[in-house]
């Protein structure tokens, strides 16, 4: 009879007949992007006391989930599994999990309760058990009688927030009714979720007509977004990209009537860029998008990426023309607390 074990990859032994198995069925990405986030992993093993399936959870996210079906019924070893992982994380008291999965999948595992919130050719994104995107959306301030109003919405990291970040809230705020700001929820930036969240409130609080939220998980995070199955990283980008455009556009978007979305210029950015053009793509013409030029100060192209590399060399004078006050204010405080952070490796280039 099967049975469920535990995985402890740090066991060299163990990594090795792990990675073994996974490669035996298709999966051959273990970078440290993907296997260091893991938090736990879980194994079947049959009576011949062979590994035949695995599965692994990091944070929320489900993943490397692989069975063999040889000596079973198809499809046992795999329910067997995502419910093993399941009640993993109900004893972690984690009871909102999402997959990342081959588009293939997606059936099998809205057979186990799971939802399917988007899906390309390739990859499919599904939710299971609470609080789910209805919940998310509930906590979203509305206005009443949106359907008669302009409402658009900005998507940022703000890592930190800019001018650039300040100026576009602004022109936002005057083109339509209501604005509604998402933060994008990571925690692989320098500046922390809750310290960019306030930033942005701060730095908008005399906008009334914007809303500051979060994005949460759905507005997906490259970050998090298993790549593991894909052949390449722009397979990675082109995957995510428009299974966020997916979600915004058929989710979010209708639920809060947005009509507009803006868009910076990237001319610095690659990932980004990619990004833009995939929600020009997917979100027109059911959703507008406006396209803004990077603003820039003194002839300098306002960059939150330029602001964290000068906060590693310590150029406050610098920062002082790229940011408004209430980031300036926290950049001086904490000073040796982000340089800190970048000491110990947190990268500082890209988005």
């Amino acid at each position: 009879m099967d049975q469920i074990v535990d995985l402890y990859l740090s066991d060299q032994t163990v990594r090795t007949k792990w990675e073994k198995f996974l490669i035996k069925l298709g999966l051959h990405d273990f970078s440290s992007r993907e296997v260091d986030v893991i938090d736990h992993t879980l194994g079947i093993i049959n009576d011949e006391g062979e590994l035949v399936g695995t599965g692994s959870v990091a944070g929320n996210v489900l993943k490397y989930i692989a069975v063999c079906n040889r000596g079973a019924t198809p499809g046992s070893r795999f329910n067997q599994m995502v419910t093993a992982l399941q009640q993993y994380q109900f004893n972690r008291k984690i009871f909102h999990n999402f997959v990342f999965t081959k588009t293939q999948y997606s059936t099998s595992f809205q057979h186990l309760g799971f939802t399917e919130l988007a899906h390309t050719d390739v990859a499919a994104f599904l939710e299971s058990g609470t609080p789910d995107v209805n919940d998310y959306l509930a906590t979203i301030p509305q206005v009443e009688g949106k359907k008669d109003k302009k409402v658009a919405a900005i998507v940022m990291n703000a890592n930190p927030f800019t001018l650039g970040h300040q100026r576009l809230a602004q022109l936002a705020s005057q083109e339509n009714d209501l604005v509604y700001i998402f933060v994008v929820a990571t925690d692989a930036s320098l500046f922390k979720t809750e310290e960019r969240m306030q930033l942005v409130k701060n730095g908008t609080a005399d906008l009334k007509n914007v809303h500051v939220v979060s994005g949460s998980d759905y507005l997906v995070s490259q970050a998090t977004f298993p790549a593991y199955f894909l052949k390449s990283p722009d397979d990675l980008i082109k995957t995510q990209t428009t299974i966020d455009a997916r979600v915004f556009k058929n989710i979010i978007a209708p639920k809060l009537a947005i009509s507009r979305r803006y868009l910076g210029t990237e001319p610095f950015s690659h990932t980004t860029n990619f990004y833009n053009k995939s929600l020009i793509n997917e979100l027109s013409p059911q959703i507008e998008v406006k396209i803004v030029p990077r603003f820039s100060n003194d002839d300098q192209v306002i960059t939150a990426t330029k602001v964290r590399q000068l906060i590693k060399t310590g150029d406050l004078a610098a920062i002082k023309l790229l940011v408004p006050n209430i980031t300036m204010d926290f950049i001086k405080s904490n000073q040796k607390v982000l340089q800190t952070r970048i000491q110990k490796g947190m990268n500082i280039n890209g988005n």
